[in-house]
């Protein structure tokens, strides 16, 4: 649709990049502007209603009727989303400053506002943003917003009953929604943990669940004990929360405890291999000097070999028993020679072995450093995700507490 449809200036006017709620998954924001649009406010004086109105080329990206139950979070520095349930979408704007979004919200408080006191258009002055004096985005805004949060915006109530139910419907779905997140994390990293060890084998899900409780029959939100699950919701899904918190921190002490494991046993084998290479060391300085005396040795096995040719080639002019006695004396030295020689031969064999084995020691030990490097990331991440969670309850108990405080109010009127 066209802006000047309405035959009127904006009230206000900002620039920001617009998303939209992802319709399948509530969890992600998909851009609806391919840069920084025009986003303003107006009044319709024909059916005497305030707008949120956004045009890229011919495609409105937003088309908002503001009501009074509407209500603009801040989830991050420059980034602002409101729920509109007669669009069936959360709107998601991401502006360049955080001082643009704060005039933004401080313009949707105001019109909302009016439109709660049923204030015509000539009541509210025009902004002085009119995108004029705003600066451009040096790139797309983060849509960081927690898709929890987001799925718990979308519930807001219209009128009547009708309200009454939709708030207790979306308080549910906050419950569910938040444990079905947090358990698909945590089962993430119980996975991960069990290839390392087994030491988490035994955080699995278990029946005592707040979660798996069954709740009580003939309740839900058309029936006449609606009112009193809408009620009982907060503290469910803050006791669930709590629950799941509690896990993550068993698992995350667990898993220190098997670092600190591994690390003590890493430090014995560094130990042991400091004593195998000192070892290692002085049997190679053996090695070599007991090649030196191999050679020696055969050196001189072949220069009686060849006395004793010697010798038995020029018996004839030399005395028969000296002669005898002196090869007698050169064999027995010699198969001394020849034994000692085989003796460290073995010698050289068994050090190479054990050569081997140390450095089988040093892969063992390559590995357990690894290992250990590899619990301690995982401590870190499940460190990382225990703060996630409690910073996600904290987010959680501030949305349950403004759909209770809203839902009261709601009650309040009916009767």
């Amino acid at each position: 649709m066209e802006v000047s449809k309405f035959g009127e200036q904006p009230i206000f006017s900002c620039k920001a990049h617009v998303f939209h709620i992802d319709p399948k998954t509530k969890r992600s924001w998909i851009p609806a502007s391919s840069s920084a649009v025009s986003v303003s406010f107006f009044y319709d004086s024909t059916r005497q209603l305030y707008r949120i109105i956004s045009v890229e080329g011919t495609k409105a990206v937003i088309n908002s009727t503001i009501t009074p139950n509407m209500m603009f979070t801040k989830t991050s520095q420059k980034f602002g989303q409101w729920s509109d349930m007669r669009a069936n979408t959360v709107y998601g704007l991401g502006f360049s400053t955080e001082n643009e979004l704060n005039k933004f919200i401080e313009k949707f408080q105001e019109v909302k506002e009016a439109t709660r006191s049923g204030k015509t258009n000539g009541t509210i002055g025009s902004g002085g943003g009119g995108g004029g004096g705003v600066v451009p985005p040096q790139g797309p805004a983060s849509a960081t917003a927690s898709p929890l949060t987001s799925r718990a915006k979308t519930h807001d109530n219209t009128t009547g009953q009708e309200g009454v139910n939709q708030i207790s419907s979306g308080l549910d779905h906050l419950a569910l929604a938040n444990s079905n997140d947090i358990n698909a994390t945590l089962l993430k990293s119980s996975l991960v943990a069990h290839q390392r060890s087994q030491s988490l084998s035994g955080l699995q899900p278990s029946g005592d669940s707040p979660k798996h409780k069954p709740g009580a029959p003939g309740v839900g939100p058309d029936k006449p004990g609606s009112r009193q699950d809408s009620s009982a919701a907060p503290h469910d899904s803050q006791v669930q929360l709590k629950y799941e918190n509690d896990r993550l921190k068993l698992a995350l002490a667990q898993s220190s405890a098997n670092a600190k494991k591994w690390e003590i046993e890493l430090n014995s084998l560094k130990t042991t291999n400091a004593r195998l290479t000192s070892a290692l060391q002085e049997s190679t300085a053996n090695v070599e000097e007991w090649k030196k005396q191999l050679q020696t040795y055969k050196e001189e096995n072949n220069r009686m070999k060849a006395r004793i040719h010697e010798l038995e080639a020029g018996r004839g002019g030399v005395d028969n028993d000296d002669l005898l006695k002196e090869v007698g004396s050169l064999r027995a030295r010699m198969e001394g020679l020849e034994e000692e020689i085989r003796s460290r031969d073995n010698t050289i064999d068994d050090l190479t072995n054990q050569l081997q084995r140390v450095q089988g020691d040093n892969t063992t030990k390559e590995n357990l450093r690894e290992d250990n490097e590899q619990l301690r990331l995982e401590a870190g991440r499940a460190q990382s995700q225990l703060e996630v969670a409690m910073a996600t309850q904290d987010s959680q108990r501030g949305v349950v507490e403004s759909v209770n405080m809203q839902l009261g109010e709601r009650i309040k009127k009916l009767f």
